[in-house]
C-alpha cells in the first residue's frame, strides 16, 4: 500500500477519534481505513492504536508517530498547492507601494505593458515617500532604494541608480561652481524635506572620507521631481538619484556639480513578504520589472 495514504489513515483516525469518522472524512470505506492502518502497524512492527469497542486512541508510540506523520502530510498538503499554484495564471488584486519619484517616472510608463500582458491582473499602485509595513498596510509587495532596513522581507534586485549634485548652469554663471565639499557651505542648497537623514547630505571626499553637509536653505520641498524643477531653473544645487535627473543632463539643463566625487550607488529592490512561495501575481510583476529594467541603471536612465 501506499505510505502516504497509511499515514494519512492513521493520522485521521487519531484526528477522528475513530474509524467511522475518519473514513467519511477520507471519502473511503471504513474497512479499508483499517486496512491502511493494520498495514502500517505491520510494516513498522508495532501497535499504534489501543482499539476497543468504544474508542480508539493512540498508543505512546502511536502519538509520537502521529506528530512526525502530521508534518509530513502538513508539508506534502504544501507541495501540492505550491505546484497547483506556480501552475496557475496570475490573478488578481496587485498592491504595490513605491516612492513617488520613481513610480510616477518609471513604473507608470510601463503598467500598460504589464497589464496588457496579465490581463487577469489588476493593480493598485500607491505612491509615497515612506517605509510601508507590507502586512499589516495589506500590500503584496514594494520598490524600495538603497540599503533595505527590513531583513525579514523577501528581496530581488532589479537595478542600481546613483546619486549626485546637480544644478543648472545659469546656477554656475550666476554663483560659481564649487570645487570641494567645504565650499558648499557657501552655495544655495536645495532640501528633500522627505529624507530619512533629515537635512544632511552624506557625501564622500575623493579621499573617501565620508562627509556630511546641512543643506538648511531657502527652499525645501518633498517631492524629488520639483526639486529638480528647482535645479533646472536655477535656483540651487540638488542632490538626486540618476534615475531623476538623467534626461535634464542629457539635454544639458543640468550639470554634475563636482565630478571628481567619487559615485555611489544604491540598488533598487523589489520586496514581498517572506514565505514558502511567491504568489504568482507578484512573480509575475517581479519578473516583468527586471525584464523593463534589464538595460537601465546606475546613469543609463534617459528615455
Amino acid at each position: 500500500m501506499d505510505r502516504l495514504t497509511e499515514m494519512e489513515a492513521f493520522a485521521t483516525v487519531v484526528d477522528q477519534g475513530g474509524f467511522t469518522d475518519a473514513a467519511r472524512k477520507m471519502g473511503i470505506s471504513k474497512s479499508a481505513v483499517s486496512k491502511h492502518v493494520s498495514s502500517l502497524e505491520h510494516r513498522l512492527g508495532a501497535r499504534l492504536l489501543n482499539r476497543t469497542t468504544r474508542r480508539v486512541s493512540p498508543t505512546e508510540i502511536g502519538l509520537a508517530y502521529y506528530d512526525r506523520a502530521r508534518r509530513v502530510l502538513n508539508d506534502a498538503g504544501e507541495a501540492d498547492a505550491l505546484v497547483t499554484s506556480m501552475q496557475s495564471a496570475p490573478s488578481g488584486m496587485l498592491r504595490i507601494s513605491v516612492a513617488t519619484d520613481f513610480g510616477v517616472n518609471h513604473l507608470s510608463p510601463v503598467l500598460g505593458e504589464f497589464l496588457s500582458d496579465f490581463p487577469d491582473i489588476a493593480v493598485n499602485m500607491v505612491l509615497n515617500n515612506r517605509y510601508v509595513e507590507l502586512i499589516s498596510e495589506g500590500f503584496d509587495m514594494a520598490i524600495r532604494i538603497g540599503e533595505l532596513e527590513d531583513s525579514t522581507l523577501r528581496a530581488r534586485k532589479l537595478t542600481e541608480t546613483t546619486k549626485r549634485m546637480i544644478a543648472a548652469p545659469s546656477y554656475f554663471e550666476k554663483h560659481g561652481r564649487p570645487q570641494k565639499i567645504d565650499d558648499l557651505n557657501e552655495h544655495k542648497l536645495l532640501h528633500y524635506s522627505n529624507q530619512s537623514a533629515g537635512n544632511v547630505w552624506k557625501l564622500t571626499a575623493p579621499s573617501g572620507e565620508k562627509r556630511q553637509v546641512r543643506t538648511a536653505g531657502g527652499l525645501s520641498v518633498n517631492d524629488g521631481q520639483s526639486l529638480l524643477n528647482a535645479a533646472v531653473s536655477g535656483l540651487g544645487i540638488a542632490y538626486l538619484p540618476s534615475y531623476l535627473y538623467a534626461d535634464a543632463m542629457k539635454d544639458g539643463l543640468v550639470e554634475d556639480v563636482i565630478p571628481e566625487l567619487p559615485m555611489e550607488t544604491q540598488g533598487i529592490y523589489a520586496v514581498y513578504p517572506p514565505g514558502r512561495f511567491t504568489q504568482p501575481k507578484v512573480r509575475a510583476f517581479i519578473d516583468f520589472l527586471v525584464h523593463e529594467f534589464a538595460d537601465k541603471g546606475p546613469l543609463n536612465w534617459t528615455n
